[in-house]
C-alpha cells in the first residue's frame, strides 16, 4: 500500500493561542508516527490568526527536535517570499540537524492576501515570474560545491535535501517534470485541474538524476469519526473556515456546528462544497470506500492528509482511524 504523510497548518482554535497549536502539532506529530505515517509536512502562510506555521523552518524544527523517525518538512515554503539562499541555509541547518529526515517543498504562491504579500515582497509579479529560476538556483545551493563557486549555502551545500514542487494548477505540474522533481498537488483544496496535472507532469516527465521515474504525492482532506454523523459534525469546522477565507475574514478554527444552515449562503455552500469534493467524510467504512476510490481513480504514490478538526483528540482519532483503513486497503 503506499504510503501516508500528514499535512498540518498548525491551526490556531477559537479561544486558544500559536503556543497552543504547536505544542498540538508536536503531539499530533508523536502521534502519527506511531501510527506509521511517513511525513510530517507544515505550510507557510501569513496574516492568518487560525495559523501558526508561519515561520515554518523554526515550526519544522520544534517538530523534528521532538520526534525520532517520522520525515518532517515544509508543504511548503512559498518561495517567491523568499531568497532561494535564506532558504537553503535555513534547510541545510534543518538537514545538518535531523539529517535523512528533512524535507522542502516549494510553490510559488503568496500564501497569503495580495496586500500581505506586498508587506512580504515589493515585487509580486516578477517574484512569481522568478519561481523557475529560483528553484534552480536553490537546487544548485544543495550540490556539492564546483571549481570557482563564489555564492554557496553554509550549511546546506552537498546536503542534497530533498526538493519537491507544489502545485495546485498546471503551472507546478509543467515544472515539476521539466526538472524532474516529486510533485505535490493540492487536490484537498484546488480540485479542478487535478487530473489534468496528473496527466501532464507523468506525460512530460524528464529523468535529470533526482528521480528514477515520476512520483505523485496528492493532498487530501479526511474527517473521520466513528459515526458518519460526528464526522459530519467534525467538519463543519473546516467549512466555516473556508467560507470566512471567502469573505476575506480569516478567523481561528471555530467549533464544529450541527448544522451549517444559516451559516452559509447558497453561492457560498456550492463554492465551498466544490473546493471540498474530494474530501472524504465519515466512519471508518466510508473512509475505507472513499480512499480506494480516490486512489484508483489518480494512481497516486503517496497521499497526504490534512485533517483540521477544532477538538484535538478527535483529531489525533481521524488519524488513527485512517491508519486502521490503509491496513484493511494493503
Amino acid at each position: 500500500m503506499i504510503p501516508f504523510s500528514v499535512l498540518d497548518l498548525s491551526p490556531i482554535v477559537r479561544g486558544s493561542t500559536a503556543a497552543d497549536a504547536l505544542r498540538n502539532s508536536l503531539d499530533l506529530a508523536r502521534h502519527t508516527e506511531k501510527l506509521g505515517y511517513l511525513r510530517y509536512w507544515l505550510a507557510e502562510h501569513h496574516n492568518m490568526p487560525g495559523i501558526a506555521s508561519a515561520a515554518t523552518s523554526v515550526a519544522i524544527a520544534h517538530v523534528a527536535g521532538g520526534t525520532s523517525t517520522i520525515r518532517v518538512g515544509a508543504g511548503g515554503v512559498m518561495l517567491p517570499n523568499h531568497s532561494p539562499l535564506v532558504i537553503a541555509e535555513q534547510y541545510g541547518t534543518l538537514e545538518s540537524l535531523f539529517p535523512g529526515r528533512i524535507d522542502l517543498a516549494v510553490g510559488r504562491a503568496p500564501g497569503t492576501d495580495q496586500r500581505t504579500a506586498y508587506a512580504m515582497r515589493r515585487d509580486l509579479h516578477e517574484a512569481a515570474e522568478r519561481f523557475p529560476n529560483d528553484v534552480v538556483e536553490l537546487l544548485n545551493y544543495f550540490q556539492p560545491e564546483t571549481p570557482g563557486q563564489a555564492v554557496r549555502a553554509f550549511p546546506g551545500t552537498g546536503l542534497n535535501v530533498p526538493v519537491w514542487i507544489l502545485g495546485s494548477s498546471l503551472f507546478g505540474a509543467q515544472l515539476a517534470a521539466a526538472l524532474g522533481l516529486p510533485y505535490a498537488f493540492a487536490a484537498h483544496f484546488a480540485p479542478d485541474h487535478l487530473m489534468a496535472a496528473l496527466d501532464i507532469y507523468r506525460s512530460k516527465f524528464r529523468h535529470t538524476g533526482y528521480l528514477e521515474k515520476p512520483y505523485v504525492m496528492l493532498g487530501i482532506g479526511i474527517y473521520a469519526a466513528e459515526t458518519d454523523e460526528e464526522a459530519r459534525r467534525l467538519f463543519t469546522s473546516q467549512q466555516m473556515q473556508f467560507v470566512n477565507l471567502r469573505r476575506g475574514q480569516p478567523t481561528q478554527l471555530q467549533p464544529p456546528v450541527d448544522s451549517m444552515d444559516g451559516l452559509w449562503n447558497e453561492v457560498e455552500k456550492a463554492g465551498v462544497e466544490h473546493t471540498m469534493r474530494y474530501a472524504v467524510v465519515g466512519a471508518p467504512e466510508r473512509v475505507r470506500d472513499g480512499l480506494r476510490e480516490f486512489i484508483a481513480m489518480t494512481a497516486a504514490d503517496e497521499l497526504i492528509v490534512t485533517s483540521h478538526i477544532y477538538d484535538h483528540e478527535a483529531r489525533k482519532r481521524s488519524y488513527e482511524i485512517v491508519a486502521e483503513v490503509r491496513k484493511e486497503l494493503q
